[in-house]
């Protein structure tokens, strides 16, 4: 069960950030557009690509020999001290949302929504690498609950500000809540660095 909480909060601190995917959702559910859909390509998008990268770290560790595997610590807390780093630069930054509503169909918005998921560089990094390296030395069944905790954290998020996004998007555009987010992801994210650390001095 803990590795099912780890992998849900560790899921939600990558995610629960300002970025132009969120925006999208959030865009859609304030014109209630497709917001299912929209809402559903992400999440199981991110489902797809959390478990291809626990898979894919499962498989490749058996090559992995003591300085190969120092090598990925040591990437792994690179992204970490980068994107603690992120999360203090984007203290009091302003977010905008474009409530203007055009008619587009279901098909285009499904193009557009996977255009905002996969060609999105930071969801590789997020998911596939960080999430697959994070628990590569957790056991198999492990890695599945954290797989499946980091996919429920998608999942949550998502469709709360895809169909909340009208009572949320007043908060949204606060800086002062998103300082109180971000000092939450910085503080979970440091942890997990000091973890990482420990792990690969030991």
């Amino acid at each position: 069960m803990e590795f099912l909480i780890l992998g849900f909060f560790t899921g939600l601190s990558l995610i629960l950030a300002i970025g132009a995917q969120n925006i999208f959702v959030i865009e859609q559910g304030l014109k209630k557009q497709h917001i299912f859909l929209v809402c559903f390509v992400c999440s199981a998008s991110d489902l797809i690509l959390i478990f291809f990268g626990i898979f894919l770290f499962h498989y490749f560790i058996q090559y992995f020999n003591h300085t190969i595997e120092l090598i990925f610590n040591v990437l792994l807390v690179i992204f970490l001290i980068h994107f603690i780093y992120s999360k203090i630069k984007s203290f009091n930054s302003n977010v905008y949302f474009n409530n203007e509503v055009i008619d587009i169909s279901k098909f285009n918005i499904f193009l557009k929504t996977l255009g905002f998921t996969y060609l999105n560089p930071h969801v590789y990094s997020d998911t596939v690498f960080f999430l697959g390296n994070f628990s590569k030395n957790f056991i198999f069944n492990q890695k599945i609950l954290f797989g499946v905790g980091a996919s429920i954290a998608s999942f949550v998020f998502f469709f709360v500000i895809g169909y909340l996004s009208k009572y949320l998007s007043q908060y949204a555009r606060s800086n002062k809540v998103w300082n109180i987010i971000n000092i939450f992801i910085i503080s979970f994210m440091s942890l997990l660095t000091i973890f990482v650390v420990l792990e690969t001095i030991n």
